[in-house]
């Protein structure tokens, strides 16, 4: 495995449900996200997380995306096909937990280096309760669920260099990668649609 991750800070606001980036000057739109509201009376939203468009102040995010690197997918590949389903189950299920734990590293960067580290929960239960400050959302989940979200994300972050791209169906590749908005605001919690 080669973990590598590429993760950055954009100046964002929210417009309704939709969550948009800002270049350096806070005014030039680089990209927009049309995220779901949960379907009931006050329903949740990531952009309710972000400050308003209208407001002065500009929220920052991060956004980040991580790989374990192709060696590892080829690797498994080459192994199912010799049926060496067991050493391929163990590579593919360490390499994808590998890729998770790398998106959690980032995120855990991120909240550091914003100053808020010392908000995270001290124990392995607390950390499971999410007693962490915001939260990461990747996209295909019920909260983001559209995959071709991924594409302004890589963009941003020019993924290409640490070796992860979008198929024609907005899957990452390699497979074991992943991308996601990282939001600061203590009330960003993880939620369905």
């Amino acid at each position: 495995m080669h973990p590598q991750a590429v993760y950055g800070y954009w100046k964002a606001a929210s417009q309704g449900n939709d969550l948009i980036l800002f270049d350096t000057d806070g005014t030039t739109e680089l990209t927009r996200f049309a995220l779901p509201r949960q379907p009931r009376e006050d329903g949740e939203c990531i952009a309710d997380f972000i400050r308003d468009v209208d407001d002065d102040v500009r929220d920052v995010i991060g956004l980040q995306a991580v790989t374990v690197g192709q060696v590892a997918s080829d690797t498994a590949r080459i192994w199912f096909e010799e049926n060496r389903y067991q050493d391929y189950l163990y590579l593919h299920g360490l390499s994808v937990e590998m890729a998770e734990a790398m998106a959690e590293y980032v995120h855990k960067r991120i909240r550091a280096e914003c100053g808020f580290a010392g908000e995270d929960g001290r124990t392995i239960d607390e950390m499971l309760q999410q007693t962490y400050r915001g939260a990461r959302y990747s996209f295909g989940y019920p909260a983001c669920p559209r995959l071709e979200d991924q594409e302004p994300i890589l963009r941003l972050l020019d993924a290409e260099r640490v070796g992860i791209s979008l198929s024609d169906e907005w899957q990452l590749h390699p497979e074991q990668s992943t991308s996601a908005i990282v939001l600061l605001n203590p009330r960003a919690v993880y939620f369905s649609v």
